[in-house]
């Protein structure tokens, strides 16, 4: 993506050792490696949060601002000594880049500690928080992911038999309240809760953790070897912390991680027996390419949209290439389709981070310009094609094809391995207004010239949808996906937007 405006809410990741406690699996530093794995779905703040698991057990706590890496040496890590933990990766949609609203956030009930890490964004915060106001309960931060937490401590109207917790039909409550947009983990005692909202709209996945005798090759390791269970965001993380893929999260569904193991223990129903809504984006962008949604990998989906794309919208050129390096896979595929050959125009500077992750439009400017150099004898003198897997407002490619104009390119064309971004996301991502949609403001037979581009052209919403679900293989469930930012059709009602 060249825009630098189009980013993830949040990573969510937990981590229970199995077998007797004290464990010998380092918990704390399993989710920090969890947490590295997910840093690209935000940069702002981190948080961990451990606890041996007893009943009358502290909660450890570290959080910082920043990249993962900069937050956590070695010293916090050993600090954070558990048997089991959550944490969390921050770019913030609800709730400005502050240190009170670093997850994941703990608090102190009549039953214990609970902390609570969220991914996603609720669509019914403000009546939310309304409600909890009339109720006397006050709120210390802008995020809506103490509203959570807050509705997880406020004791149900019902009441609970004999005043004992049921954490379970707590989590049922606002699983009710709220159909969407979330995933989180939850950790009271010793038990975590991962859950996905009814839709399934933003990820979560579980993976298991074997002996490192498993990956020397000198040992034969049967299913029953477990050290520990993960949940995270994203499976791209696993192979680092020595843990394979298990299965998804199911839309609405609420998994139990404890020492016993891995234990589903409901799934909330969606209205009217609506499909899924998982965001079509985490395909198109958002997720590591090593990731796997719905039982295929996201590197696979990202070429099928280019193969797509190229099937669509060809064009007479003498290399494809891409602005590196999230659109890499779908540009491979187009050159290979069209037998075009593919080649690098830009170098990317490494060392600047992802600067669309940074929360405003100054920064952002900034880093982008900081961030490629050019490969001027790559293509100089030739017709170039520019894939990308996006475009939001705009802001970057025009520069680019500034730039590859002045260096000598004799041609450019841009191809977009997406539709049109037309609507503002209102369930955790930054797509904050119609105004400032490019696709809302340039008419499509105007944008080659907006860009100062030859032509451009975007894959269509069936393409899409056709080059996602080719390679589904979800034998748990309906398929479905969100794709309310291409066309205005919401899963929910947005009633307070």
């Amino acid at each position: 993506m060249t825009d630098t405006d189009l980013h993830e809410a949040c990573g969510v990741f937990g981590c229970v050792a199995t077998g007797a406690w004290p464990t010998q699996l380092d918990v704390a530093h399993t989710i920090y490696l969890g947490l590295v794995g997910l840093q690209h779905r935000g940069q702002e703040s981190a948080g961990i949060v451990t606890s041996l698991g007893a009943e009358d057990s502290k909660f450890k706590t570290k959080k910082g601002m920043g990249l993962v890496t900069h937050i956590y040496a070695e010293e916090d890590i050993a600090k954070l000594k558990g048997n089991i933990g959550i944490g969390h990766t921050r770019y913030s949609t609800q709730g400005e880049s502050e240190i009170q609203n670093i997850q994941p956030f703990v608090v102190e009930t009549e039953h214990g500690l609970i902390a609570v890490a969220h991914n996603g964004e609720l669509v019914n915060a403000k009546s939310l928080k309304k409600k909890l106001l009339r109720h006397g309960v006050g709120l210390s931060t802008g995020s809506d992911s103490e509203l959570i937490t807050q509705l997880l401590t406020h004791l149900p109207e019902c009441g609970e038999p004999q005043g004992l917790v049921n954490w379970v039909g707590r989590i049922k409550r606002i699983m009710a309240e709220t159909l969407t947009s979330y995933s989180l983990v939850i950790m009271h005692h010793d038990k975590i809760y991962a859950l996905r909202d009814p839709f399934g709209n933003r990820p979560l996945c579980i993976g298991k953790l074997y002996p490192a005798a498993a990956f020397s090759g000198k040992k034969v390791i049967s299913d029953d070897d477990v050290d520990g269970w993960v949940v995270s965001s994203e499976s791209c993380n696993f192979n680092s912390m020595g843990a394979r893929y298990y299965r998804e999260v199911l839309p609405g569904e609420v998994i139990e991680l404890s020492k016993e193991g891995v234990k589903s223990v409901y799934i909330a129903p969606r209205p009217n027996k609506a499909p899924p809504a998982f965001c079509i984006f985490e395909y198109v962008y958002f997720a590591r390419t090593d990731s796997t949604f719905e039982g295929q990998m996201v590197y696979t989906v990202r070429q099928r949209c280019g193969r797509q794309l190229a099937e669509e919208a060809p064009v007479n050129v003498d290399i494809v290439s891409t602005v590196p390096e999230s659109a890499t896979p779908a540009a491979l595929a187009y050159a290979e389709k069209l037998g075009i050959p593919y080649g690098e125009v830009f170098c990317k500077n490494r060392y600047i981070g992802r600067t669309f992750i940074q929360p405003n439009m100054r920064q952002r400017k900034l880093g982008v310009a900081k961030k490629f150099g050019v490969l001027t004898e790559n293509f100089r003198g030739k017709r170039v094609v520019l894939i990308d897997d996006s475009i939001v407002r705009g802001v970057t490619m025009v520069p680019i094809v500034k730039l590859l104009r002045a260096e000598g390119a004799a041609e450019i064309h841009i191809r977009i391995a997406s539709p049109p971004i037309k609507y503002p996301c209102y369930m955790g991502i930054n797509i904050p207004t119609f105004q400032e949609l490019v696709a809302n403001v340039v008419p499509l037979e105007d944008m080659p010239s907006h860009f100062g581009a030859d032509s451009l052209q975007y894959l269509s919403v069936d393409g899409l949808k056709k080059a996602v679900r080719e390679g589904i293989k979800n034998p748990n469930g309906s398929v479905g996906h969100c794709v309310a930012c291409l066309t205005g059709e919401y899963p929910v009602k947005c009633d307070d937007w």
